[in-house]
């Protein structure tokens, strides 16, 4: 058992102690996060701000800028879903869950491969596009970065982003040396998949 323990938490012997807390936090607000999401509640965005902001300034400082990359978005597109989700409808007190359009798709793949082209730019000229975990980074990116946008506007397609994005960043992470993370990221696709089923319900209820 120890070893195994070694074997997942030991590049945590390196790290100072106010980077692992911080990773904590941001996981326990990222997590909270994803738990409002799945009940429908607009407390998913400032859950959100603070575990974005936090990551942030640990990618950054782990020089993953993909990933940095993504969570500075999520903190703006939280900025926008908290106001959108607010907002109130003609004949609702607020925004409907609705299922993506073709217009939205349309803008989902503009979403996606600006994305990916930034974050290639990105890494090209930091010369970092070196590697394997390089490549599949800038992939996740475009999913998330779509699926953001899809949760602000509170398409129910977002979850199915999710579950993609957090399935492939498990190993990922793993692979990093950010363990804690990649755990968090299990956890977010099991949430995934019960937040999409029960947005199911919902949508459903309301037809």
């Amino acid at each position: 058992m120890s070893q195994v323990f070694d074997f997942l938490f030991a590049q945590y012997s390196q790290y100072p102690t106010l980077f692992i807390y911080l990773e904590a936090t941001a996981i326990f607000f990222g997590i909270l996060s994803v738990w409002f999401s799945w009940q429908n509640s607009v407390l998913v965005f400032p859950t959100g701000i603070i575990s974005t902001s936090i990551f942030i300034y640990l990618l950054a400082v782990s020089t993953l800028l993909g990933d940095m990359l993504i969570n500075a978005y999520y903190l703006l597109m939280s900025v926008y879903g908290w106001f959108y989700w607010t907002r109130e409808d003609s004949e609702q007190q607020q925004t409907p869950i609705t299922e993506t359009t073709k217009y939205d798709a349309r803008i989902c793949l503009f979403i996606f491969f600006s994305a990916i082209f930034a974050v290639l730019v990105v890494y090209s000229l930091s010369s970092r596009l070196t590697s394997w975990t390089a490549y599949v980074d800038t992939f996740t990116t475009g999913i998330f970065f779509v699926g953001m946008w899809l949760m602000a506007r509170r398409k129910i397609q977002h979850w199915l982003c999710w579950i993609l994005g957090d399935a492939i960043s498990i190993p990922l992470y793993a692979y990093k040396g950010l363990m804690l993370t990649s755990i968090q990221f299990l956890v977010f696709t099991f949430m995934a998949v019960m937040g999409y089923r029960k947005w199911r319900k919902l949508l459903a209820q309301a037809a």
